[in-house]
């Protein structure tokens, strides 16, 4: 195939901004970075005005989209409409997440994600279960009935189950055991803690276990206090460990995320958290401003990650090179996916993300 630039009034790398440069791709694979005095002028080009090209952004925690929950329709289409709903807000990559549920439903979703990545689908990294191995106290609208420890065996089937689809567990170190985080961890499967009670000593000590981040920070988890700093304060401590969260001001302050970034710094990436409108299931979303309510309890957002870099930037304050690592760069990085996704760079996969550069509400573009 032959090349193609691409060029824009600044381009992000996921590292550095460049000016007058272009991104050579060549089979969907990025070649090079130049100058642009430097470009073949046979070479066919696109030029982009008034834009940032930036590397496409991930989403690790999304439940549905245009009324289609996963776990309720665990099938291909469900996951087309979560990829059209992704990429609109610029993430070429989204995880699809089940809340605490049955264990057929995971095994339904399991299946739909192989069938659609057998089919050719693009965008779906895998599958994130949120629960149902969590703390009753810290269950939020996850439901009660289902939440429970698991044994050894339960864990075993689930894994043999999901390999190679299963990529997340989001679980509460105090109700697992530690073989159970062992098993998990040597599965290479990636442990959150959240929805958990965990005192700072536990969480610490589950950290050092393996667990690899915590799950929609200081939401359904033990806060921060003085004389108790909780599963917050761990996560603030801990120099290893890293932090989703929701910046949609809703389910955090904007105050309470640039607290947590000065703290934690490259540690900390967005999430959507983003369910749809639904009256079958589980878990009843219905929308409630630019947010989900379930049983009048806060379910969800309404995010998208294009809107989640928009509020970082324009409500936290965030530069916004690092805004954009928190939606790109470093979600890849927490997946260890980062010597081909998160960055404009020769080697990576060319999928970018097309922005104004005033970041207003302008159609943005993704760019594979």
């Amino acid at each position: 195939m032959a090349a193609k630039a691409y060029i824009a009034t600044t381009i992000f790398t996921g590292e550095q901004w460049l000016h007058e440069h272009a991104a050579i791709v060549v089979d969907g694979i990025i070649k090079d970075m130049v100058p642009v005095t430097a470009l073949d002028p046979l070479m066919e080009a696109a030029y982009f005005d008034n834009s940032i090209l930036a590397p496409a952004f991930i989403d690790l925690q999304i439940y549905g989209a245009y009324e289609k929950l996963f776990s309720v329709y665990p099938d291909i289409y469900s996951l087309q409409l979560l990829n059209k709903y992704s990429n609109s807000g610029g993430a070429a990559f989204c995880m699809p997440t089940v809340a605490t549920n049955r264990p057929e439903v995971f095994f339904k979703c399991i299946d739909a994600i192989r069938l659609y990545w057998q089919q050719g689908g693009e965008g779906i990294l895998g599958l994130h279960a949120e629960g149902p191995w969590i703390n009753r106290l810290k269950r939020g609208a996850h439901i009660e009935s289902l939440i429970h420890s698991p044994s050894l065996q339960e864990v075993e089937a689930f894994i043999d189950y999901g390999k190679d689809v299963l990529k997340i567990i989001t679980l509460a170190p105090e109700v697992c055991s530690k073989e159970i985080i062992e098993l998990i961890h040597s599965s290479g499967i990636k442990i959150f803690a959240g929805h958990s009670n965990a005192t700072y000593e536990e969480s610490i000590q589950s950290f050092d276990n393996g667990l690899t981040a915590v799950t929609h920070l200081y939401n359904a988890m033990s806060p921060f206090q003085h004389r108790s700093p909780g599963l917050v304060g761990a996560a603030f401590d801990h120099q290893q460990i890293k932090a989703s969260i929701i910046a949609d001001g809703y389910h955090v302050d904007y105050a309470g995320i640039r607290i947590a970034k000065k703290i934690m710094q490259q540690r900390l990436f967005a999430i959507t958290d983003a369910v749809t409108a639904t009256t079958e299931g589980y878990y009843q979303h219905q929308p409630d401003g630019d947010k989900f309510t379930a049983g009048n309890i806060l379910s969800g957002s309404a995010l998208t990650m294009y809107k989640a870099l928009q509020n970082l930037v324009n409500h936290v304050g965030i530069e916004t090179g690092e805004a954009l690592r928190m939606c790109s760069l470093y979600p890849a990085q927490v997946m260890q996916l980062d010597d081909r996704l998160g960055r404009i760079a020769p080697g990576n996969q060319a999928q970018m993300v097309l922005l104004p550069q005033s970041l207003d509400d302008s159609a943005l573009q993704i760019i594979s």
